[in-house]
């Protein structure tokens, strides 16, 4: 049976996972679907076999898309396969990067440094009509925590989603392969969790933790994604 499977590729902080799991966790709980598989390739699993592969998530990840490892690297290549068979893949944070990289985009660290805490992110005209997208308003609230981010789509990638600081939020390419940057599997004190995490960082850095604590709110619309993007997997079989 042809399976969504969960590709983790990072763990989140031991605080956090102690209190609400982890990465691979939360995009299951959010595709609400039982035909689910996770596959810790950070950690060595095999890439699935694309004959039994309805669709995959890419998760977040501390890692860095370009320090170039080589399951990263093994995994841009499984990208590029699942693509040229029209498999639905989404990539969430460095899922989002490293598709992009897959596919002939340049990523990098943001010239602004971090984005992070729940930011307003808005939908393009062309994603009015995006299967994945269509659903959301003009303008969604969403987690976000990035340092790298995609500074150059790949060719005939759509711009879906963007916003002040980032202007690549969201990309398709071809007819189901999508990048997210933002977090629709976090919740808002899982991202609150984050922003204490990073405390003295992100100040030596200028930023008001206080003020960005102040603003993370629930982020339900964008959280609905994960759940669409399953039911577009299951739709295409």
């Amino acid at each position: 049976m042809s399976k969504i499977f969960i590709l983790k590729t990072g763990a989140a902080r031991p605080n956090i996972t102690e209190k609400h799991g982890d990465m691979d966790q939360w995009i299951y709980q959010g595709l609400n679907s039982e035909q689910v598989e996770i596959r810790n390739v950070l950690m060595g699993d095999a890439l699935p076999e694309l004959s039994e592969c309805a669709g995959a998530v890419i998760s977040g990840s501390y890692h860095m898309v370009t320090e170039n490892l080589d399951w990263s690297l093994q995994l841009e290549d499984w990208v590029r396969q699942a693509i040229s068979r029209e498999i639905p893949l989404l990539g969430i944070c460095y899922g989002h990067q490293l598709i992009a990289k897959a596919t002939g985009g340049d990523v990098g660290f943001h010239p602004n440094g971090v984005e992070i805490g729940t930011v307003q992110i808005n939908k393009t005209k062309l994603a009015e009509s995006d299967k994945l997208l269509a659903r959301l308003p003009q303008t969604f609230s969403a987690h976000a925590i990035h340092y790298q981010s995609v500074q150059r789509l790949p060719p005939n990638a759509v711009r879906l989603a963007e916003n002040s600081f980032e202007a690549n939020h969201s990309f398709r390419i071809g007819r189901c392969a999508w990048g997210v940057q933002f977090h629709p599997e976090f919740n808002d004190d899982i991202m609150r969790m984050n922003v204490q995490n990073l405390k003295e960082t992100l100040e030596q850095s200028g930023l008001n933790t206080h003020q960005l604590l102040e603003n993370i709110q629930p982020t339900p619309t964008a959280a609905g994604v994960l759940a669409t993007f399953a039911e577009l997997v299951f739709e295409q079989r």
